[in-house]
């Protein structure tokens, strides 16, 4: 149990704009509960795909260059060819990741993202943003607040194919006297 209220019930953060704010709780929150639900996972378990789902790693992965690509376009910069990378590794299975590794990364990421957040003037949030080689329209506050939702999307979806694969582990494990 967490004897802390969610992060948005514990008040403003400092440095971040007011109309950021939620924001900020959301990445947050779901940083919080991918750190309790990952604690003990084991590394051995993360490229697991139960019923075809895309494995923890993936999803660890994603949400760190999620967060990293909205934070470039809302800056209005062009993805770079080590994003681009990046991107086309999203959930290829590398034995050297744990679950260390992959979310002492997404921490570097969140704590990357949160640092634009807090340099965003609120007076951009409806400027246009163009995203990815189309082009396709955006704006400053749509892609910050795109990167949080998507956050806390593919967090359920971390939740829910954790569980299923420590499930599916208990059951396989020999009953002891």
């Amino acid at each position: 149990m967490n004897p802390q209220p969610e992060v948005w019930l514990r008040g403003p953060l400092p440095d971040y704009p007011s109309a950021l704010q939620p924001i900020a709780h959301a990445i947050l929150q779901a940083q919080e509960e991918i750190h309790r639900l990952m604690e003990d996972f084991p590394s051995e378990l993360l490229w697991e795909k139960p019923a075809g789902l895309a494995s923890p790693a993936f999803h660890l992965q994603h949400i760190a260059g999620v967060l990293n690509r909205m934070a470039t376009y809302a800056r209005a910069e062009p993805l770079t060819a080590v994003q681009f990378a990046y991107l086309k590794s999203e959930g290829v299975k590398n034995q050297e990741f744990t679950t260390a590794v992959l979310i002492q990364n997404l921490d570097l990421y969140i704590s990357q993202f949160l640092e634009v957040l807090k340099q965003t003037n609120p007076d951009t949030l409806n400027e246009f943003r163009g995203v990815g080689r189309a082009k396709l329209p955006s704006t400053v506050g749509g892609l910050l607040f795109h990167a949080a939702e998507h956050m806390q999307r593919h967090f359920g979806q971390l939740l829910v194919t954790v569980k299923v694969i420590l499930s599916e582990q208990n059951k396989s494990k020999p009953i002891s006297n």
